[in-house]
């Protein structure tokens, strides 16, 4: 029986990264990061999108070698249809076009979000464990927070979501009122880790419900900011250890309330958290207290497979394929979209 090698592209916002599997095991993921976005302090798409035209072809060159395979290997392309940049994502689109149509292999079009949940799909070892469906999946991210109840690799049915800021958005615009960079997520993260969670306190949203908002806590750490630097203008050098904690405290104690609301409703304890906040130690640290304290079986991602990366396209096309799900060249890429 040949041999199934899938190729997975991931280009929907500023890393170009490609996968190569045999079924269902990761054989390569090589990720090219994009520097120049910082000093703008968030993503630049027109400079977004020149990198991925610069970093595609290397980055799949290098995929493949790693994996020790050829190109006339592969049994079909998987890339990311949206939702993202869309300067970004027609970076990969139309690479996979011309590659696909060039080895007369099939395309398999993913959704950037279900590719997140996914993730937790990859094996490096063919005993590598899964979670069994269905299970609770919080996808947080720096565009995305949502709870998922996963059906299937093909059923996922959104129980809440954000209604205006995503978790990660608000960790990256604290980071940059606070003057600290950009991306902000790792920078809070570090400072954390030294400070006193119950240092401050930041007001949070009352939304009925399993949906999130993070604008009102946006809100009122910008005007708690205000107020302190008025009567010390170095507060923030003075207290950002602290003020990290805090925050990421408030953003991770309204994360797990609602998460932890979804799990009673649905009785369904096998509970997963994917996408870049996942990333986070104090949410890390706050899954593995709840399994403890209320008997969950927690599944989080290894630190590579938060982010942005092929290998989550590559194996959820893994399953597409075994449908024969493929994808017809004439379809555009998208930018917004939930699942479909």
């Amino acid at each position: 029986m040949k041999k199934m090698y899938i190729l997975g592209i991931e280009s929907s916002c500023d890393d170009t990264s490609a996968a190569v599997l045999n079924d269902n095991i990761l054989l390569s993921n090589v990720t090219a990061s994009q520097d120049v976005h910082r000093e703008y302090g968030g993503v630049v798409p027109e400079l977004a999108s020149r990198a991925h035209q610069q970093n595609i072809v290397p980055v799949v060159d290098a995929a493949l070698k790693r994996a020790g395979i050829t190109k006339e290997q592969l049994s079909a392309v998987a890339f990311t249809r949206g939702p993202g940049l869309m300067g970004s994502l027609l970076v990969g689109v139309s690479f996979t076009k011309g590659f696909a149509r060039s080895l007369g292999i099939p395309m398999i079009d993913v959704n950037h979000l279900q590719g997140h949940v996914m993730a937790h799909f990859i094996k490096e070892k063919p005993e590598d464990t899964t979670p069994p469906f269905p299970f609770i999946c919080l996808l947080v991210s720096g565009g995305n927070s949502q709870i998922v109840k996963v059906n299937a690799y093909n059923d996922m049915e959104v129980l809440g979501q954000t209604i205006d800021d995503a978790a990660g958005e608000a960790i990256d615009k604290c980071s940059k009122v606070m003057g600290l960079g950009y991306p902000g997520g790792p920078i809070i993260d570090r400072l954390a880790r030294q400070g006193n969670p119950q240092a401050y306190k930041f007001s949070e949203p009352h939304i009925p419900g399993l949906d999130y908002s993070f604008s009102g806590l946006k809100t009122s750490f910008l005007y708690s900011l205000r107020k302190w630097i008025q009567d010390d203008p170095d507060f923030i050098e003075h207290h950002k250890n602290d003020l990290a904690a805090s925050l990421e405290f408030t953003i991770v104690d309204i994360l797990m309330k609602k998460l932890r609301l979804a799990v009673k409703q649905t009785g369904i304890k096998h509970v997963a958290v994917a996408g870049g906040v996942s990333a986070n130690n104090g949410l890390r640290n706050a899954f593995r207290d709840h399994a403890k304290r209320y008997g969950w079986t927690i599944y989080i991602p290894k630190f590579s497979y938060t982010t942005d990366n092929a290998a989550m396209i590559g194996v959820t096309g893994y399953y597409k394929f075994l449908d024969k799900d493929f994808c017809s060249i004439d379809k555009p890429a998208f930018s917004k979209v939930t699942f479909k």
